[in-house]
C-alpha cells in the first residue's frame, strides 16, 4: 500500500446505534483491523481515533514530557483519561463508551472526518461549524498564512 493509500482521507455521516456503536467506512477498517486502534477525546469537543501506532508514538511524546509543567499533566489527563482500546465487531463497528458519547455532544449520528494519520468524529452540529469555518476562504487564509506547506 502506498502512503495516500494509509491514510485517512474524506468524511462520511454515519448512525450511532443505541448502544452506541458506529460504524466504521470500508477504507478507514482496512487500517484499524491491521494495527489495533485507541478512541480519546479531541482537542476540538470531538473524538479521535488513532492506529495503535499513532497512539504510542503520542503516548511516547507525552511521556516524555516533563511532570513538574502543569500543562503536561493536564495534557496527559486529557489523552490517557479518556482513552480506549478499540474493538471492531464483524459488522466494521466500534464501540463509543457513553463518557466519550456525551463528552462530543454525540447524539444518533456521528461524522466521521478523515484528517490523515488519524480521524475524528465529530457531532453534526459541531461539524456544520467546522465545515463553514473550513469553507470560507476569508477566514481559512487568515487561519493558515503562517504555516509553511512548502
Amino acid at each position: 500500500m502506498g502512503v495516500i493509500e494509509q491514510m485517512f482521507l474524506g468524511h462520511y455521516d454515519h448512525g450511532i446505534d443505541e448502544k452506541g456503536r458506529l460504524t466504521i467506512p470500508a477504507r478507514f477498517r482496512e487500517l484499524l483491523l491491521a494495527e489495533g486502534a485507541y478512541i480519546t477525546l479531541g482537542f476540538d469537543g470531538n473524538l479521535i481515533v488513532l492506529t495503535k501506532a499513532h497512539f504510542e508514538r503520542l503516548s511516547e511524546g507525552v511521556k516524555n514530557m516533563t511532570m513538574t509543567n502543569p500543562a503536561a499533566r493536564s495534557l496527559s489527563r486529557l489523552i490517557f483519561s479518556n482513552a480506549d482500546l478499540l474493538e471492531i465487531d464483524k459488522l466494521g463497528r466500534i464501540l463509543i463508551p457513553q463518557f466519550l458519547r456525551q463528552s462530543a455532544g454525540l447524539g444518533t449520528n456521528a461524522i466521521i472526518a478523515g484528517v490523515g494519520d488519524y480521524f475524528e468524529i465529530w457531532s453534526q452540529a459541531a461539524w456544520a461549524k467546522q465545515a463553514d469555518m473550513l469553507h470560507d476562504p476569508e477566514v481559512t487564509a487568515q487561519r493558515f498564512a503562517a504555516l509553511d506547506l512548502s
